[in-house]
């Protein structure tokens, strides 16, 4: 039986047996010459196996780039296996490639519509791409023929529910303006038990003291009042909503900022940042690029404590908004889960209304913008543009708002169809053209997972940081941050290494049931994080 790489699940649809469509061209002439074309066929098929199986071997040691590219070589002597298309698919998945995953998926389905397994990798792209109508009938078609497959009913079961919650919420939907979650919240009258011994706001405010004991609490597994979290958030979202879509600041000569990337609720690799680099303060301010929540397993710790700080040192501590600050992200990567298991539902849609006022980019200096994503489907776009969104919603699925939070850089010149499935790819011309227009030295973003923890191309103008390493507990990447100083804006990148093995420790809470008293929602949850990171069931 063939290997694939990249099981979504330990317990995922195996490959079927005879999963080859041969859609060659049938040759006429001699027998000699059909000899030694079929003789012919079967030697580049053999060589497309071989590097099939090299591609395995990459895939399995976790190096998707090298599986996509050996993948790539087979297809181009085999272009008609759809197994082939189909661990391609897998690893493009695992890359957060969707649009990529997607063609891959569907052009296995088009060799071979009874391959079962091309059902199961199209429905997952398209769950990741927010599809989920035409993710739900493939799940359907695997459930049908595979009713045993406990992995395929789990998110035939998970798809169906958002569906019929979507539709909920389109019928309930009306034109006047929604209600803020906060008009109904009355935490003035919220008890704080006295066995809770836990940090406190002092006088309903943020102080450097209840900071530290915050993360102490947290890394010591411990939950926050709800009383505190909710004053935290009224708070947060009442300062996030007076900034512009663009916050600007200026850096004297002597002074330095340091920006970290995603996060993806890494507690302990943000404790570790704060470790090697300083708390926040007045003197050492931070910019945070986005993707505080999701995948990880204390999303909700994360982003408590930068908002915790964001509070403190509203001045110097900078939050921008990523594209997993949305509700279609949340929804599917974890967040929504993990705040209505360790809070409530309400507080999940306060969270939502909060990432709304998250500003979009941030420029130092006039000389560095820093944005999520990358930069724009078009050119003409400028800092004023930037200024002028109206960020107060979920994105759109096209125009400024959505680059800023999805796009990403290519190698090449011009534009091209995102490997995401949103937005664009952008090339080296691209961002020069919007340097010169906008007068800007270059750009930092984040986004997407690097080796080591930074990438820096298109001639040194697009920086890309990323600050959770060994990101989803298997990619073994490192970690980074970035030093710029206001005399020269040279960045300056410091590495570092994850800190905990959250596969390791989400499944030692799961079994000994250390806090909520083993609650079944708070169970439930563990489980399902569990199997994100390990595709396994406990």
């Amino acid at each position: 039986m063939l290997w694939t790489l990249l099981e979504v699940r330990r317990t995922a649809l195996h490959d079927p047996l005879a999963g080859v469509c041969d859609s060659s061209p049938r040759t006429h002439g001699s027998a000699t010459e059909h000899g030694s074309v079929k003789m012919a066929e079967e030697e580049r098929n053999a060589s497309a196996e071989k590097l099939k199986e090299k591609a395995n071997n990459y895939f399995k040691d976790k190096d998707y780039e090298n599986a996509i590219k050996y993948y790539t070589e087979a297809l181009e002597l085999n272009p008609s296996n759809a197994i082939y298309y189909s661990n391609r698919s897998l690893a493009y998945l695992r890359t957060e490639c969707y649009g990529y995953a997607l063609g891959d998926a569907t052009r296995a389905l088009e060799l071979d519509k009874n391959y079962i397994k091309g059902y199961y990798r199209r429905a997952t792209s398209n769950m990741a791409l927010g599809k989920f109508k035409a993710a739900l009938k493939d799940y359907e078609t695997v459930v049908r023929v595979r009713p045993n497959d406990k992995d395929a009913k789990m998110k035939y079961q998970e798809c169906n529910k958002i569906v019929k919650q979507k539709a909920f919420e389109r019928a309930i939907a009306s034109d006047e303006l929604k209600r803020s979650v906060v008009d109904s919240l009355d935490i003035e009258n919220m008890t704080i038990e006295d066995d809770y011994a836990g940090p406190k706001l002092e006088d309903g405010k943020v102080t450097l003291k209840f900071m530290k004991d915050l993360m102490a609490w947290f890394k010591d597994q411990k939950k926050l009042h709800r009383k505190c979290a909710y004053q935290m958030l009224v708070q947060v979202k009442e300062v996030l909503s007076k900034l512009p879509s663009l916050v600007e600041i200026s850096l004297k000569e002597t002074e330095e900022i340091t920006i970290c990337g995603d996060t993806h609720g890494q507690y302990y690799d943000l404790l570790n940042i704060f470790e090697l680099n300083g708390l926040p303060s007045i003197t050492n301010p931070y910019l945070f690029n986005g993707d505080f929540v999701d995948r990880g397993s204390f999303s909700v710790e994360v982003i408590l404590t930068l908002f915790g700080f964001k509070l403190l040192y509203p001045e110097h501590f900078h939050l921008l908004r990523g594209n997993h600050e949305t509700d279609n992200m949340n929804q599917m990567y974890g967040f929504e889960g993990e705040v209505k298991a360790k809070y409530t539902a309400q507080m999940f849609q306060l969270f939502s209304e909060v990432f709304q006022w998250l500003p979009l980019a941030q420029c130092i200096n006039s000389k560095v913008l820093v944005m999520h994503g990358g930069l724009f489907s078009e050119d003409g776009v400028t800092l004023e543009d930037i200024r002028k969104i109206d960020r107060n919603r979920q994105p759109p699925d096209s125009g400024p708002m959505c680059d800023l939070l999805w796009s990403d850089p290519q190698p090449q010149d011009g534009r091209s169809v995102s490997k995401r499935g949103v937005s664009c790819q952008f090339g080296p011309d691209v961002t020069e053209r919007f340097l010169e227009q906008n007068k800007l030295q270059y750009i930092v973003r984040s986004h997407e997972v690097k080796a080591e923890g930074y990438e820096v191309t298109h001639s040194g103008k697009c920086i890309t940081v990323f600050s959770a390493p060994n990101y989803c507990d298997q990619m073994g990447n490192k970690g980074a941050y970035i030093h710029l100083r206001g005399s020269d804006l040279k960045p300056e990148f410091h590495q570092f290494t994850a800190v905990v093995s959250a596969v390791t420790f989400i499944h030692d809470l799961y079994l000994h049931s250390v806090i909520f008293s083993g609650r079944p929602i708070y169970r439930r949850y563990l489980a399902f994080i569990y199997r994100q990171y390990t595709h396994t069931y406990i």
